[in-house]
């Protein structure tokens, strides 16, 4: 009988488990990209962006949504998410079989970047970047084992992809990688509100965003 999982239940020694997805240590940004500096009106408009969802934190906790409508979305439209060739997906409903077992992993993605924006999500040729998201309330790293799940999805397609889960205020990236085993790697925590951390995390999501004309290494 198929044991069916909700992605968000799981912890990090499931994922482990059921995925055999290991964590692998070390490494910063700079391993994976070249940084490009961020120009006068970008910086700009990310100041807006960090003092619009710092109003509304000032009141108290803002709801999953509010996160992505005021930090999220204006974000990748900042960073480039927005153009073509890259295309956005919000919550698909992605099954996730399990080789090992008779288990079937179910969830909601937040959101997911793609690079081919009119195929079926299953068959987009290239995952650029999967997020989940937060209330401000919740340490993204509660979401971390669900954000794993939905992003080693993406590895029966192509060798890597990244990963992002969020409160609107911090922000946690991981980097997976196929592999066997298939591994992650967490990056240094970054934050909208601190000002050099926020600069730091514009041109990491610019990085990823270019990523779509990277060459697939398939098996």
């Amino acid at each position: 009988m198929t044991q069916n999982l909700e992605a968000s239940q799981l912890s990090l020694n499931d994922v482990r488990r059921l995925l055999k997805l290991e964590r692998q240590t070390g490494g910063g940004f700079t391993d994976f990209f070249s940084l490009e500096p961020l120009t006068d009106f970008e910086q700009q408009e990310l100041l807006q962006i960090s003092n619009d969802f710092w109003r509304y934190l000032e009141v108290g906790k803002v709801s999953e949504e509010l996160v992505k409508f005021l930090s999220l979305s204006p974000l990748m439209r900042l960073t480039g998410f927005f153009k073509v060739p890259v295309g956005l997906t919000m919550e698909d409903s992605i099954p996730i079989e399990v080789e090992d077992g008779d288990t079937l992993i179910k969830g909601r993605l937040d959101i997911l970047a793609v690079n081919q924006p009119e195929a079926e999500l299953a068959a987009a040729q290239f995952w650029i970047l999967v997020v989940e998201a937060k209330n401000s309330a919740i340490d993204p790293w509660a979401g971390l084992p669900q954000l794993l799940t939905y992003a080693y999805k993406s590895l029966q397609q192509q060798s890597s992809v990244w990963g992002l889960t969020t409160n609107g205020r911090n922000y946690q990236f991981v980097y997976l990688t196929r592999g066997n085993p298939c591994t992650y790697q967490i990056l240094p925590e970054l934050n909208l509100i601190d000002r050099e951390r926020s600069l730091l995390l514009a041109q990491v999501l610019k990085a990823i965003c270019k990523l779509q004309n990277v060459q697939l290494q398939l098996a």
